[in-house]
């Protein structure tokens, strides 16, 4: 069995029953069930659609999401979350770079690392270098004045932990920012580079080694493996290329507001909904919500 799930941004929320109820006959689903009203809705499959990306891209220009996957094991056990730019709204790096006076030609590296055109481990030192000689206490400036917590971000992480899942945050970003973000939101642990500081100034460099795409992918083998639960288990989710070894590896690979190349090779892909989106996906209504 599988379960197909439509929804659309909570913001504002515009899911018409008229419109599941067209996909779900079209399908012969099952039964509409909705999970949160004028937002989110489900039904039950007995194969997946052949032209469920033909519908899909249909729902696109709607503002709606659609999402097919199998109906045995969606809710998972393990939440493993990117942070830039899917926990928290901004690029890190990309804010310092701005404090710094450099902000476009970091932004720029940034985009392209995150479609991948360009390998992630050089562009992060070619960025880092770029921050040479900033005072490290704009650090916590950028903190208090300039990171928000995605949407949906602190419910997805109550909610999956009250149901009894382990959350970790792992990211190619900073130690100094994830521990700030991990604790704001409650994960259980969290990953990330670590920025080289002497003299409470930014060296240019970034302690090795760095943290990128395999980083994420052995964090998945390495806390699935010390929890004693299979990698079906994992939920994992992110935006860019850095993040595709793990939404691969993982029981459930979200790609969340996703640059167009990473979403292109992930099935699971939220465009509209906020992060509260992949508790949907798991079956859990807004009622369930911690």
């Amino acid at each position: 069995m599988f379960v197909a799930t439509l929804l659309t941004d909570p913001k504002e929320p515009g899911l018409e029953p008229a419109l599941v109820d067209a996909v779900r006959n079209a399908w012969g689903g099952g039964e509409a069930v909705w999970l949160a009203l004028d937002e989110a809705a489900e039904f039950a499959l007995t194969e997946i659609p052949s032209n469920r990306w033909d519908v899909w891209e249909s729902l696109q220009r709607r503002g709606v999401d659609l999402i097919v996957q199998p109906l045995d094991g969606r809710r998972k056990f393990v939440l493993l979350a990117d942070m830039d730019s899917t926990m928290i709204r901004q690029e890190c790096i990309d804010e310092l770079a701005d404090v710094a006076g450099v902000g476009q030609r970091v932004a720029e590296i940034t985009r392209r690392a995150m479609n991948g055109e360009v390998g992630f481990e050089g562009a992060l030192r070619e960025r880092v270098l770029l921050l040479k000689g900033l005072d490290s206490a704009l650090i916590d400036t950028v903190l208090s004045e300039r990171i928000e917590m995605m949407p949906g971000a602190d419910v997805l992480v109550r909610t999956m932990k009250a149901n009894g899942a382990y959350t970790a945050l792992v990211s190619g970003g900073f130690t100094a920012f994830t521990g700030f973000v991990a604790s704001r939101l409650g994960f259980d642990e969290n990953r990330a580079n670590t920025l080289e500081i002497e003299e409470s100034r930014l060296t240019g460099r970034v302690v090795e080694p760095i943290l990128g795409r395999e980083a994420k992918v052995a964090a998945l083998e390495e806390v699935t493996a010390r929890l004693g639960l299979p990698e079906s288990a994992v939920l994992a989710v992110g935006d860019g290329a850095n993040d595709l070894g793990m939404l691969k590896r993982a029981g459930s690979g979200v790609a969340l507001h996703a640059k167009p190349s990473v979403a292109a090779e992930v099935d699971l892909r939220v465009n509209f909904g906020d992060l509260t989106a992949l508790l949907y996906l798991q079956g859990y209504s807004r009622d369930d919500f911690a």
